[in-house]
């Protein structure tokens, strides 16, 4: 958090501690719990070092691909050398806020937002989940991942409030001791309709 109390990105110089044998042993787990297969067109939101990103692009195979969205352009690089480095040709990276309108509308299958809704500054959420929502494609799924050590944590009631007027609506919520995945669907109607629950 920065003085004026707003969170803050991960910082890049810290990038190791999200890119570490655990760290992806983790994100592959949980990749295996998500509807992610083979031709899909992944946003990963948020990607930081790509923990999440290089998996999914290699399970989208050569028919997907994989958009690594971050405010730091440090990250980015991280992301860029190890997909160059494991010859993965599937993902591509865009340096952008939250919320900025950066991203094309109903492309993608699934968005991620692992551990990242806390880091966006309060006042820009709600703009950066109408934007998330409108990028998928109708029937796409928002994945928020929150963890309970994670200082920014989301409450479920935080996320289903910026999620409705999104028109996203909760079509599945696992709840652990450490972690909490829900995922969140598009209506088939234009982002920002409201959806029954």
């Amino acid at each position: 958090m920065t003085s004026s109390g707003e969170p803050q990105p991960f910082p890049a110089s810290m990038a190791w501690l999200l890119d570490n044998p655990i760290a992806r042993m983790q994100a592959n787990r949980l990749l295996r719990r998500l509807p992610i297969e083979a031709g899909s067109r992944v946003l990963d939101f948020g990607c930081g070092p790509g923990r999440l990103t290089l998996p999914a692009a290699r399970r989208v195979g050569d028919g997907g691909e994989v958009l690594a969205l971050d405010l730091q352009p440090e990250m980015l690089a991280i992301v860029e050398r190890r997909a160059a480095r494991e010859g993965l040709a599937n993902i591509r990276t865009l340096r952008a806020a939250a919320g900025d309108g950066a991203l094309p509308a109903d492309r993608y299958d699934v968005a991620l937002l692992i551990s990242v809704l806390g880091e966006i500054p309060m006042d820009r959420r709600g703009a950066a989940i109408q934007e998330i929502a409108a990028a998928l494609r109708p029937g796409g799924r928002l994945v928020v991942v929150e963890a309970v050590v994670d200082p920014h944590r989301q409450s479920r009631e935080a996320v289903l409030e910026l999620a409705g007027p999104a028109g996203l609506h909760l079509e599945r919520d696992d709840r652990g001791r450490l972690v909490s995945i829900m995922q969140l669907r598009r209506g088939s109607g234009q982002p920002g309709a409201a959806t029954s629950v």
